[in-house]
């Protein structure tokens, strides 16, 4: 084993994937070292979001390798995968809207339950045990977020940037070894912004590796460690901050002289 491969966390390898006469990712290769953030940032329509629903199961890749910690895990189902330790959020916030703010959460941390049907329609003693367990888990996770206050509320009446971070609390309660989030910052304010920032940086010190697609270059530029840069689902650049600020084939992308890193 290469020492690249020996340090690599999540490594994708040849990733394509085709819609029709699409293809969304076209070679695609890229390692994550644990315990970092990384940024996937590109155009719309650069197949960020399809790399994203490839890596955590919702599609098939047509060919190439996906690996966690050496295990092969492309082409497994979404369930499989988040109990391997993937979890992530969408760049549409889908939150269960009738259930309430603790229930959303709730229903990550099942991702880790023993339960099963019968014993839960049986209510069995463990079983209660567990799911005491699991609420408690849960408003831990809401407490990390910030929205402990909300718990009793219905999760579709809180506004955008509170349902994003309830996506967040529950993609954590699943327990993941990286996080994958999709566009977090979309739709949020400056002050939200820098909070959700501070977060990603909490979420870090538990020792849970961030995977980032964003079109807020301020942000991905303060919080990164490393970015790969997509264009028509392929990788045309790799590297630190600084280093694709200043890339000339990025630049040269998006057809211009100076990178406009608002609208990457």
């Amino acid at each position: 084993m290469s020492a690249e491969n020996f340090n690599s966390f999540l490594r994708v390898e040849d990733l394509r994937k085709s819609f029709g006469g699409v293809q969304a990712l076209n070679g695609l290769s890229f390692t994550v070292v644990s315990g970092i953030i990384k940024a996937i940032i590109g155009p719309n329509g650069a197949g960020k979001t399809t790399l994203f629903n490839v890596i955590s199961g919702v599609f098939p890749p047509n060919n190439g390798s996906i690996t966690l910690e050496g295990l092969s895990i492309e082409g497994r189902k979404s369930r499989e995968i988040a109990r391997l330790g993937v979890s992530r959020t969408f760049q549409n916030v889908e939150v269960f809207g009738r259930m309430t703010v603790l229930e959303n959460v709730m229903v990550g941390r099942h991702i880790q339950s023993r339960a099963g049907i019968i014993s839960t329609g049986l209510k069995l003693p463990w079983m209660r045990r567990e799911e005491r367990r699991i609420r408690k888990g849960a408003m831990d996770y809401l407490e990390f977020v910030g929205l402990e206050h909300k718990a009793g509320e219905l999760a579709g009446n809180l506004p955008l940037g509170e349902q994003k971070l309830l996506e967040i609390a529950r993609a954590l309660a699943t327990e993941p070894k990286i996080l994958l989030l999709d566009e977090p910052a979309g739709g949020l304010n400056t002050r939200e912004t820098e909070g959700l920032a501070a977060l990603i940086h909490r979420i870090l010190e538990k020792e849970i590796t961030v995977v980032l697609v964003e079109h807020d270059m301020n942000l991905v530029m303060d919080i990164s460690d490393e970015i790969v840069v997509m264009n028509f689902g392929e990788k045309i650049a790799e590297g630190k901050p600084k280093e694709i600020k200043n890339d000339p084939v990025v630049i040269e992308a998006y057809l211009g002289e100076e990178v406009d890193y608002s609208d990457l």
